[in-house]
């Protein structure tokens, strides 16, 4: 698919440069004919195009040597004194040929009259500056292009280097997400084997989310809501009475809308390590929504933050939720959270 790409863009450029140069070298016999004068293809080839050539020699020597040999390459003072060189030789040719033409010309006519009007220095300074506008417009075609060629391969660098980064992000999750399960399990298995090997079998199930779905850039919203369903439960069992967990899925089962995998997991790990206590009244709430453009999660829990000594976590997860929201929807959504009254709030939206 590059390839074709830069196939189709080289015979574009190529057809610009044809249609540039037919019309350079069409402006003065559609300038002669306009003014009524009349000229034959063997004067135009003698007078008309000595100009138009001058130019397409400048303009091709600088393009495909001089810029690309010299200018790119940091030689700046031989590119300059190279195209003096270049412009003296093809001013002073032109000059003379335009002289040679004129007057054999007047000769075969049997005219002898002598140079009336400007000075000839006149014109060979008009030509001259008109050859340095040349070299001008060939350096800034030739940047132009380069200027182009350095950004896509810059956006091309950045895209790899988001996606690796994504990447990354992602195999970091997997045994962070793992970690904290485990210890959910091993704390059931304290006080309830039967529970725990319940767990164990809704974790084998969670797994193939992750080591599967996680592998994709995007997964169906459906999907990930039902995964998400079956860790709350994995969650519950482990729970006391004195907490209590409500959800609301207000999202379509069959909802196709695509989303990046396992980006909300980390705030409802969150919610589970800091909203609940042993001793005291808690509660969790999460919700999810979808709307035209627009995925919202909202969690909200009584804060009891864990001691120092707690191991449970450690305190990645939220920064890499933040990481891969930067890196997959920049600019794309709006999060939310903070603590008031023991009570933590968090509010992520993502529009697609």
């Amino acid at each position: 698919m590059k390839q074709l790409l830069n196939s189709r863009s080289r015979i574009i450029e190529a057809l610009i440069h044809v249609i540039g140069w037919g019309i350079v070298f069409g402006f003065p016999l559609l300038m002669m004919t306009r003014s009524r004068f009349t000229i034959t293809w063997v004067e135009y080839l003698h007078h008309g195009s000595v100009v138009p050539l001058s130019f397409l020699i400048v303009f091709y020597v600088n393009y495909c040597f001089l810029i690309p040999r010299y200018l790119f390459e940091g030689h700046i003072r031989q590119y300059l004194l190279l195209n003096v060189a270049l412009i003296t030789c093809i001013t002073a040719s032109a000059h003379f040929w335009q002289e040679y033409t004129f007057q054999f010309s007047d000769k075969g006519a049997g005219k002898g009259r002598p140079h009336m009007g400007p000075p000839k220095w006149i014109f060979i300074m008009r030509d001259a500056f008109s050859v340095i506008l040349t070299v001008g417009l060939s350096a800034a075609i030739r940047l132009s292009s380069r200027w182009v060629q350095v950004e896509a391969a810059r956006r091309e660098a950045e895209k790899s280097r988001a996606e690796a980064e994504l990447k990354n992000l992602r195999s970091q999750l997997n045994p962070h997400f793992l970690l904290n399960t485990l210890n959910n399990i091993y704390a059931l298995i304290a006080f309830d084997a039967d529970k725990a090997q319940t767990a164990v079998q809704e974790l084998s199930r969670l797994l193939r989310h992750v080591l599967y779905d996680n592998q994709q850039n995007f997964i169906a919203l459906g999907k990930e809501m039902d995964f998400i369903r079956n860790y709350i439960e994995l969650m519950r069992i482990r729970l006391s009475a004195n907490v209590r967990v409500e959800t609301r899925f207000d999202v379509r089962p069959d909802s196709h809308t695509e989303i990046a995998p396992l980006i909300f997991i980390s705030l409802i790990e969150n919610a589970f390590k800091h909203g609940i206590s042993t001793i005291e009244p808690s509660y969790i709430r999460i919700c999810f929504s979808e709307s035209p453009k627009e995925i919202r999660c909202e969690i909200t829990n009584s804060y009891h933050p864990k001691n120092e000594a707690d191991k449970s976590g450690s305190g990645i997860g939220l920064e890499q939720v933040r990481k891969r929201l930067e890196l997959t929807y920049p600019g794309r959504y709006e999060w939310q959270q903070g603590v008031s009254e023991k009570e933590y709030k968090s509010i992520l939206s993502i529009r697609y």
